[in-house]
């Protein structure tokens, strides 16, 4: 299976040079960031080890270091042929963590820095004249995650996150969102999808969506705002 022609709007931002020094555990980590933010779906494709090494400003030693790695930690599959490559294994691994390892005091972080950069995100991407690819995209997230199954909620969910990102026009804000999203989704595996809060978070997406569209800064800060302050209340009402 190959990736999605819109894969690389975000996978661009993701797999971006890494720090010389730490180039393995930054090329692991990027990778992972990908996988992790559904940015590939699983079963699809990665980008040729030669891609990936020009990408990330790394070896191609490097990057199959980082694949075998992935791959003996269940989250890759290679495979030879004419069809072959490196493929996102069809079932991830599922890591839990333990909950009274979360402090007040992380969860206040990654709560506050989700609210100043994704609620940043929403008022620029309003504030911008989105091209019609820009325009296109947002509506294909906002219906990939209005259908969503239980099992994939998160992953299109953050794609949708994402979308709105890469909107603002900012390439240095994608990453930042990304980072605080994964904070954000491990914390959110420990707790149950709720059937009422995914409705209701469908609404909000679509509120957020329609007013960055509309051009309405203002409308789509405050659609953002409704909809992080709703997971706050939600994770601090879980692990609290």
């Amino acid at each position: 299976m190959t990736a999605d022609p819109d894969v690389p709007l975000a996978s661009e931002a993701l797999l971006r040079p890494v720090r010389p020094g730490n180039a393995f555990e930054d090329t692991v980590g990027r990778l992972l960031q990908t996988i992790r933010l559904g940015v590939l779906a699983p079963g699809e494709s990665l980008p040729p080890e030669r891609e990936l090494a020009s990408r990330l400003g790394v070896s191609r030693d490097t990057v199959r270091e980082a694949i075998k790695s992935l791959a003996d930690a269940g989250y890759l599959v290679s495979r030879r042929g004419r069809y072959g490559g490196t493929f996102l294994a069809d079932e991830l691994p599922r890591h839990t963590q333990d909950t009274d390892a979360v402090t007040r005091a992380d969860l206040d972080d990654a709560l506050r820095l989700r609210e100043i950069l994704e609620v940043g995100a929403a008022r620029l991407a309003a504030n911008r004249t989105l091209t019609a690819s820009e325009r296109e995209e947002l509506w294909a997230r906002l219906a990939d995650v209005r259908g969503a199954a239980p099992d994939d909620y998160r992953r299109l969910d953050s794609r949708l996150h994402l979308a709105i990102a890469e909107a603002a026009g900012s390439p240095s804000l994608v990453p930042l969102v990304a980072e605080n999203r994964m904070r954000l989704n491990g914390l959110l595996d420990q707790i149950p999808l709720l059937a009422r809060n995914i409705a209701h978070s469908d609404e909000q997406h679509e509120a957020i969506v329609m007013a960055i569209l509309a051009g309405d800064g203002h409308g789509a800060a405050s659609a953002m705002l409704a909809h992080v302050e709703g997971s706050a209340t939600l994770l601090h009402g879980f692990l609290d």
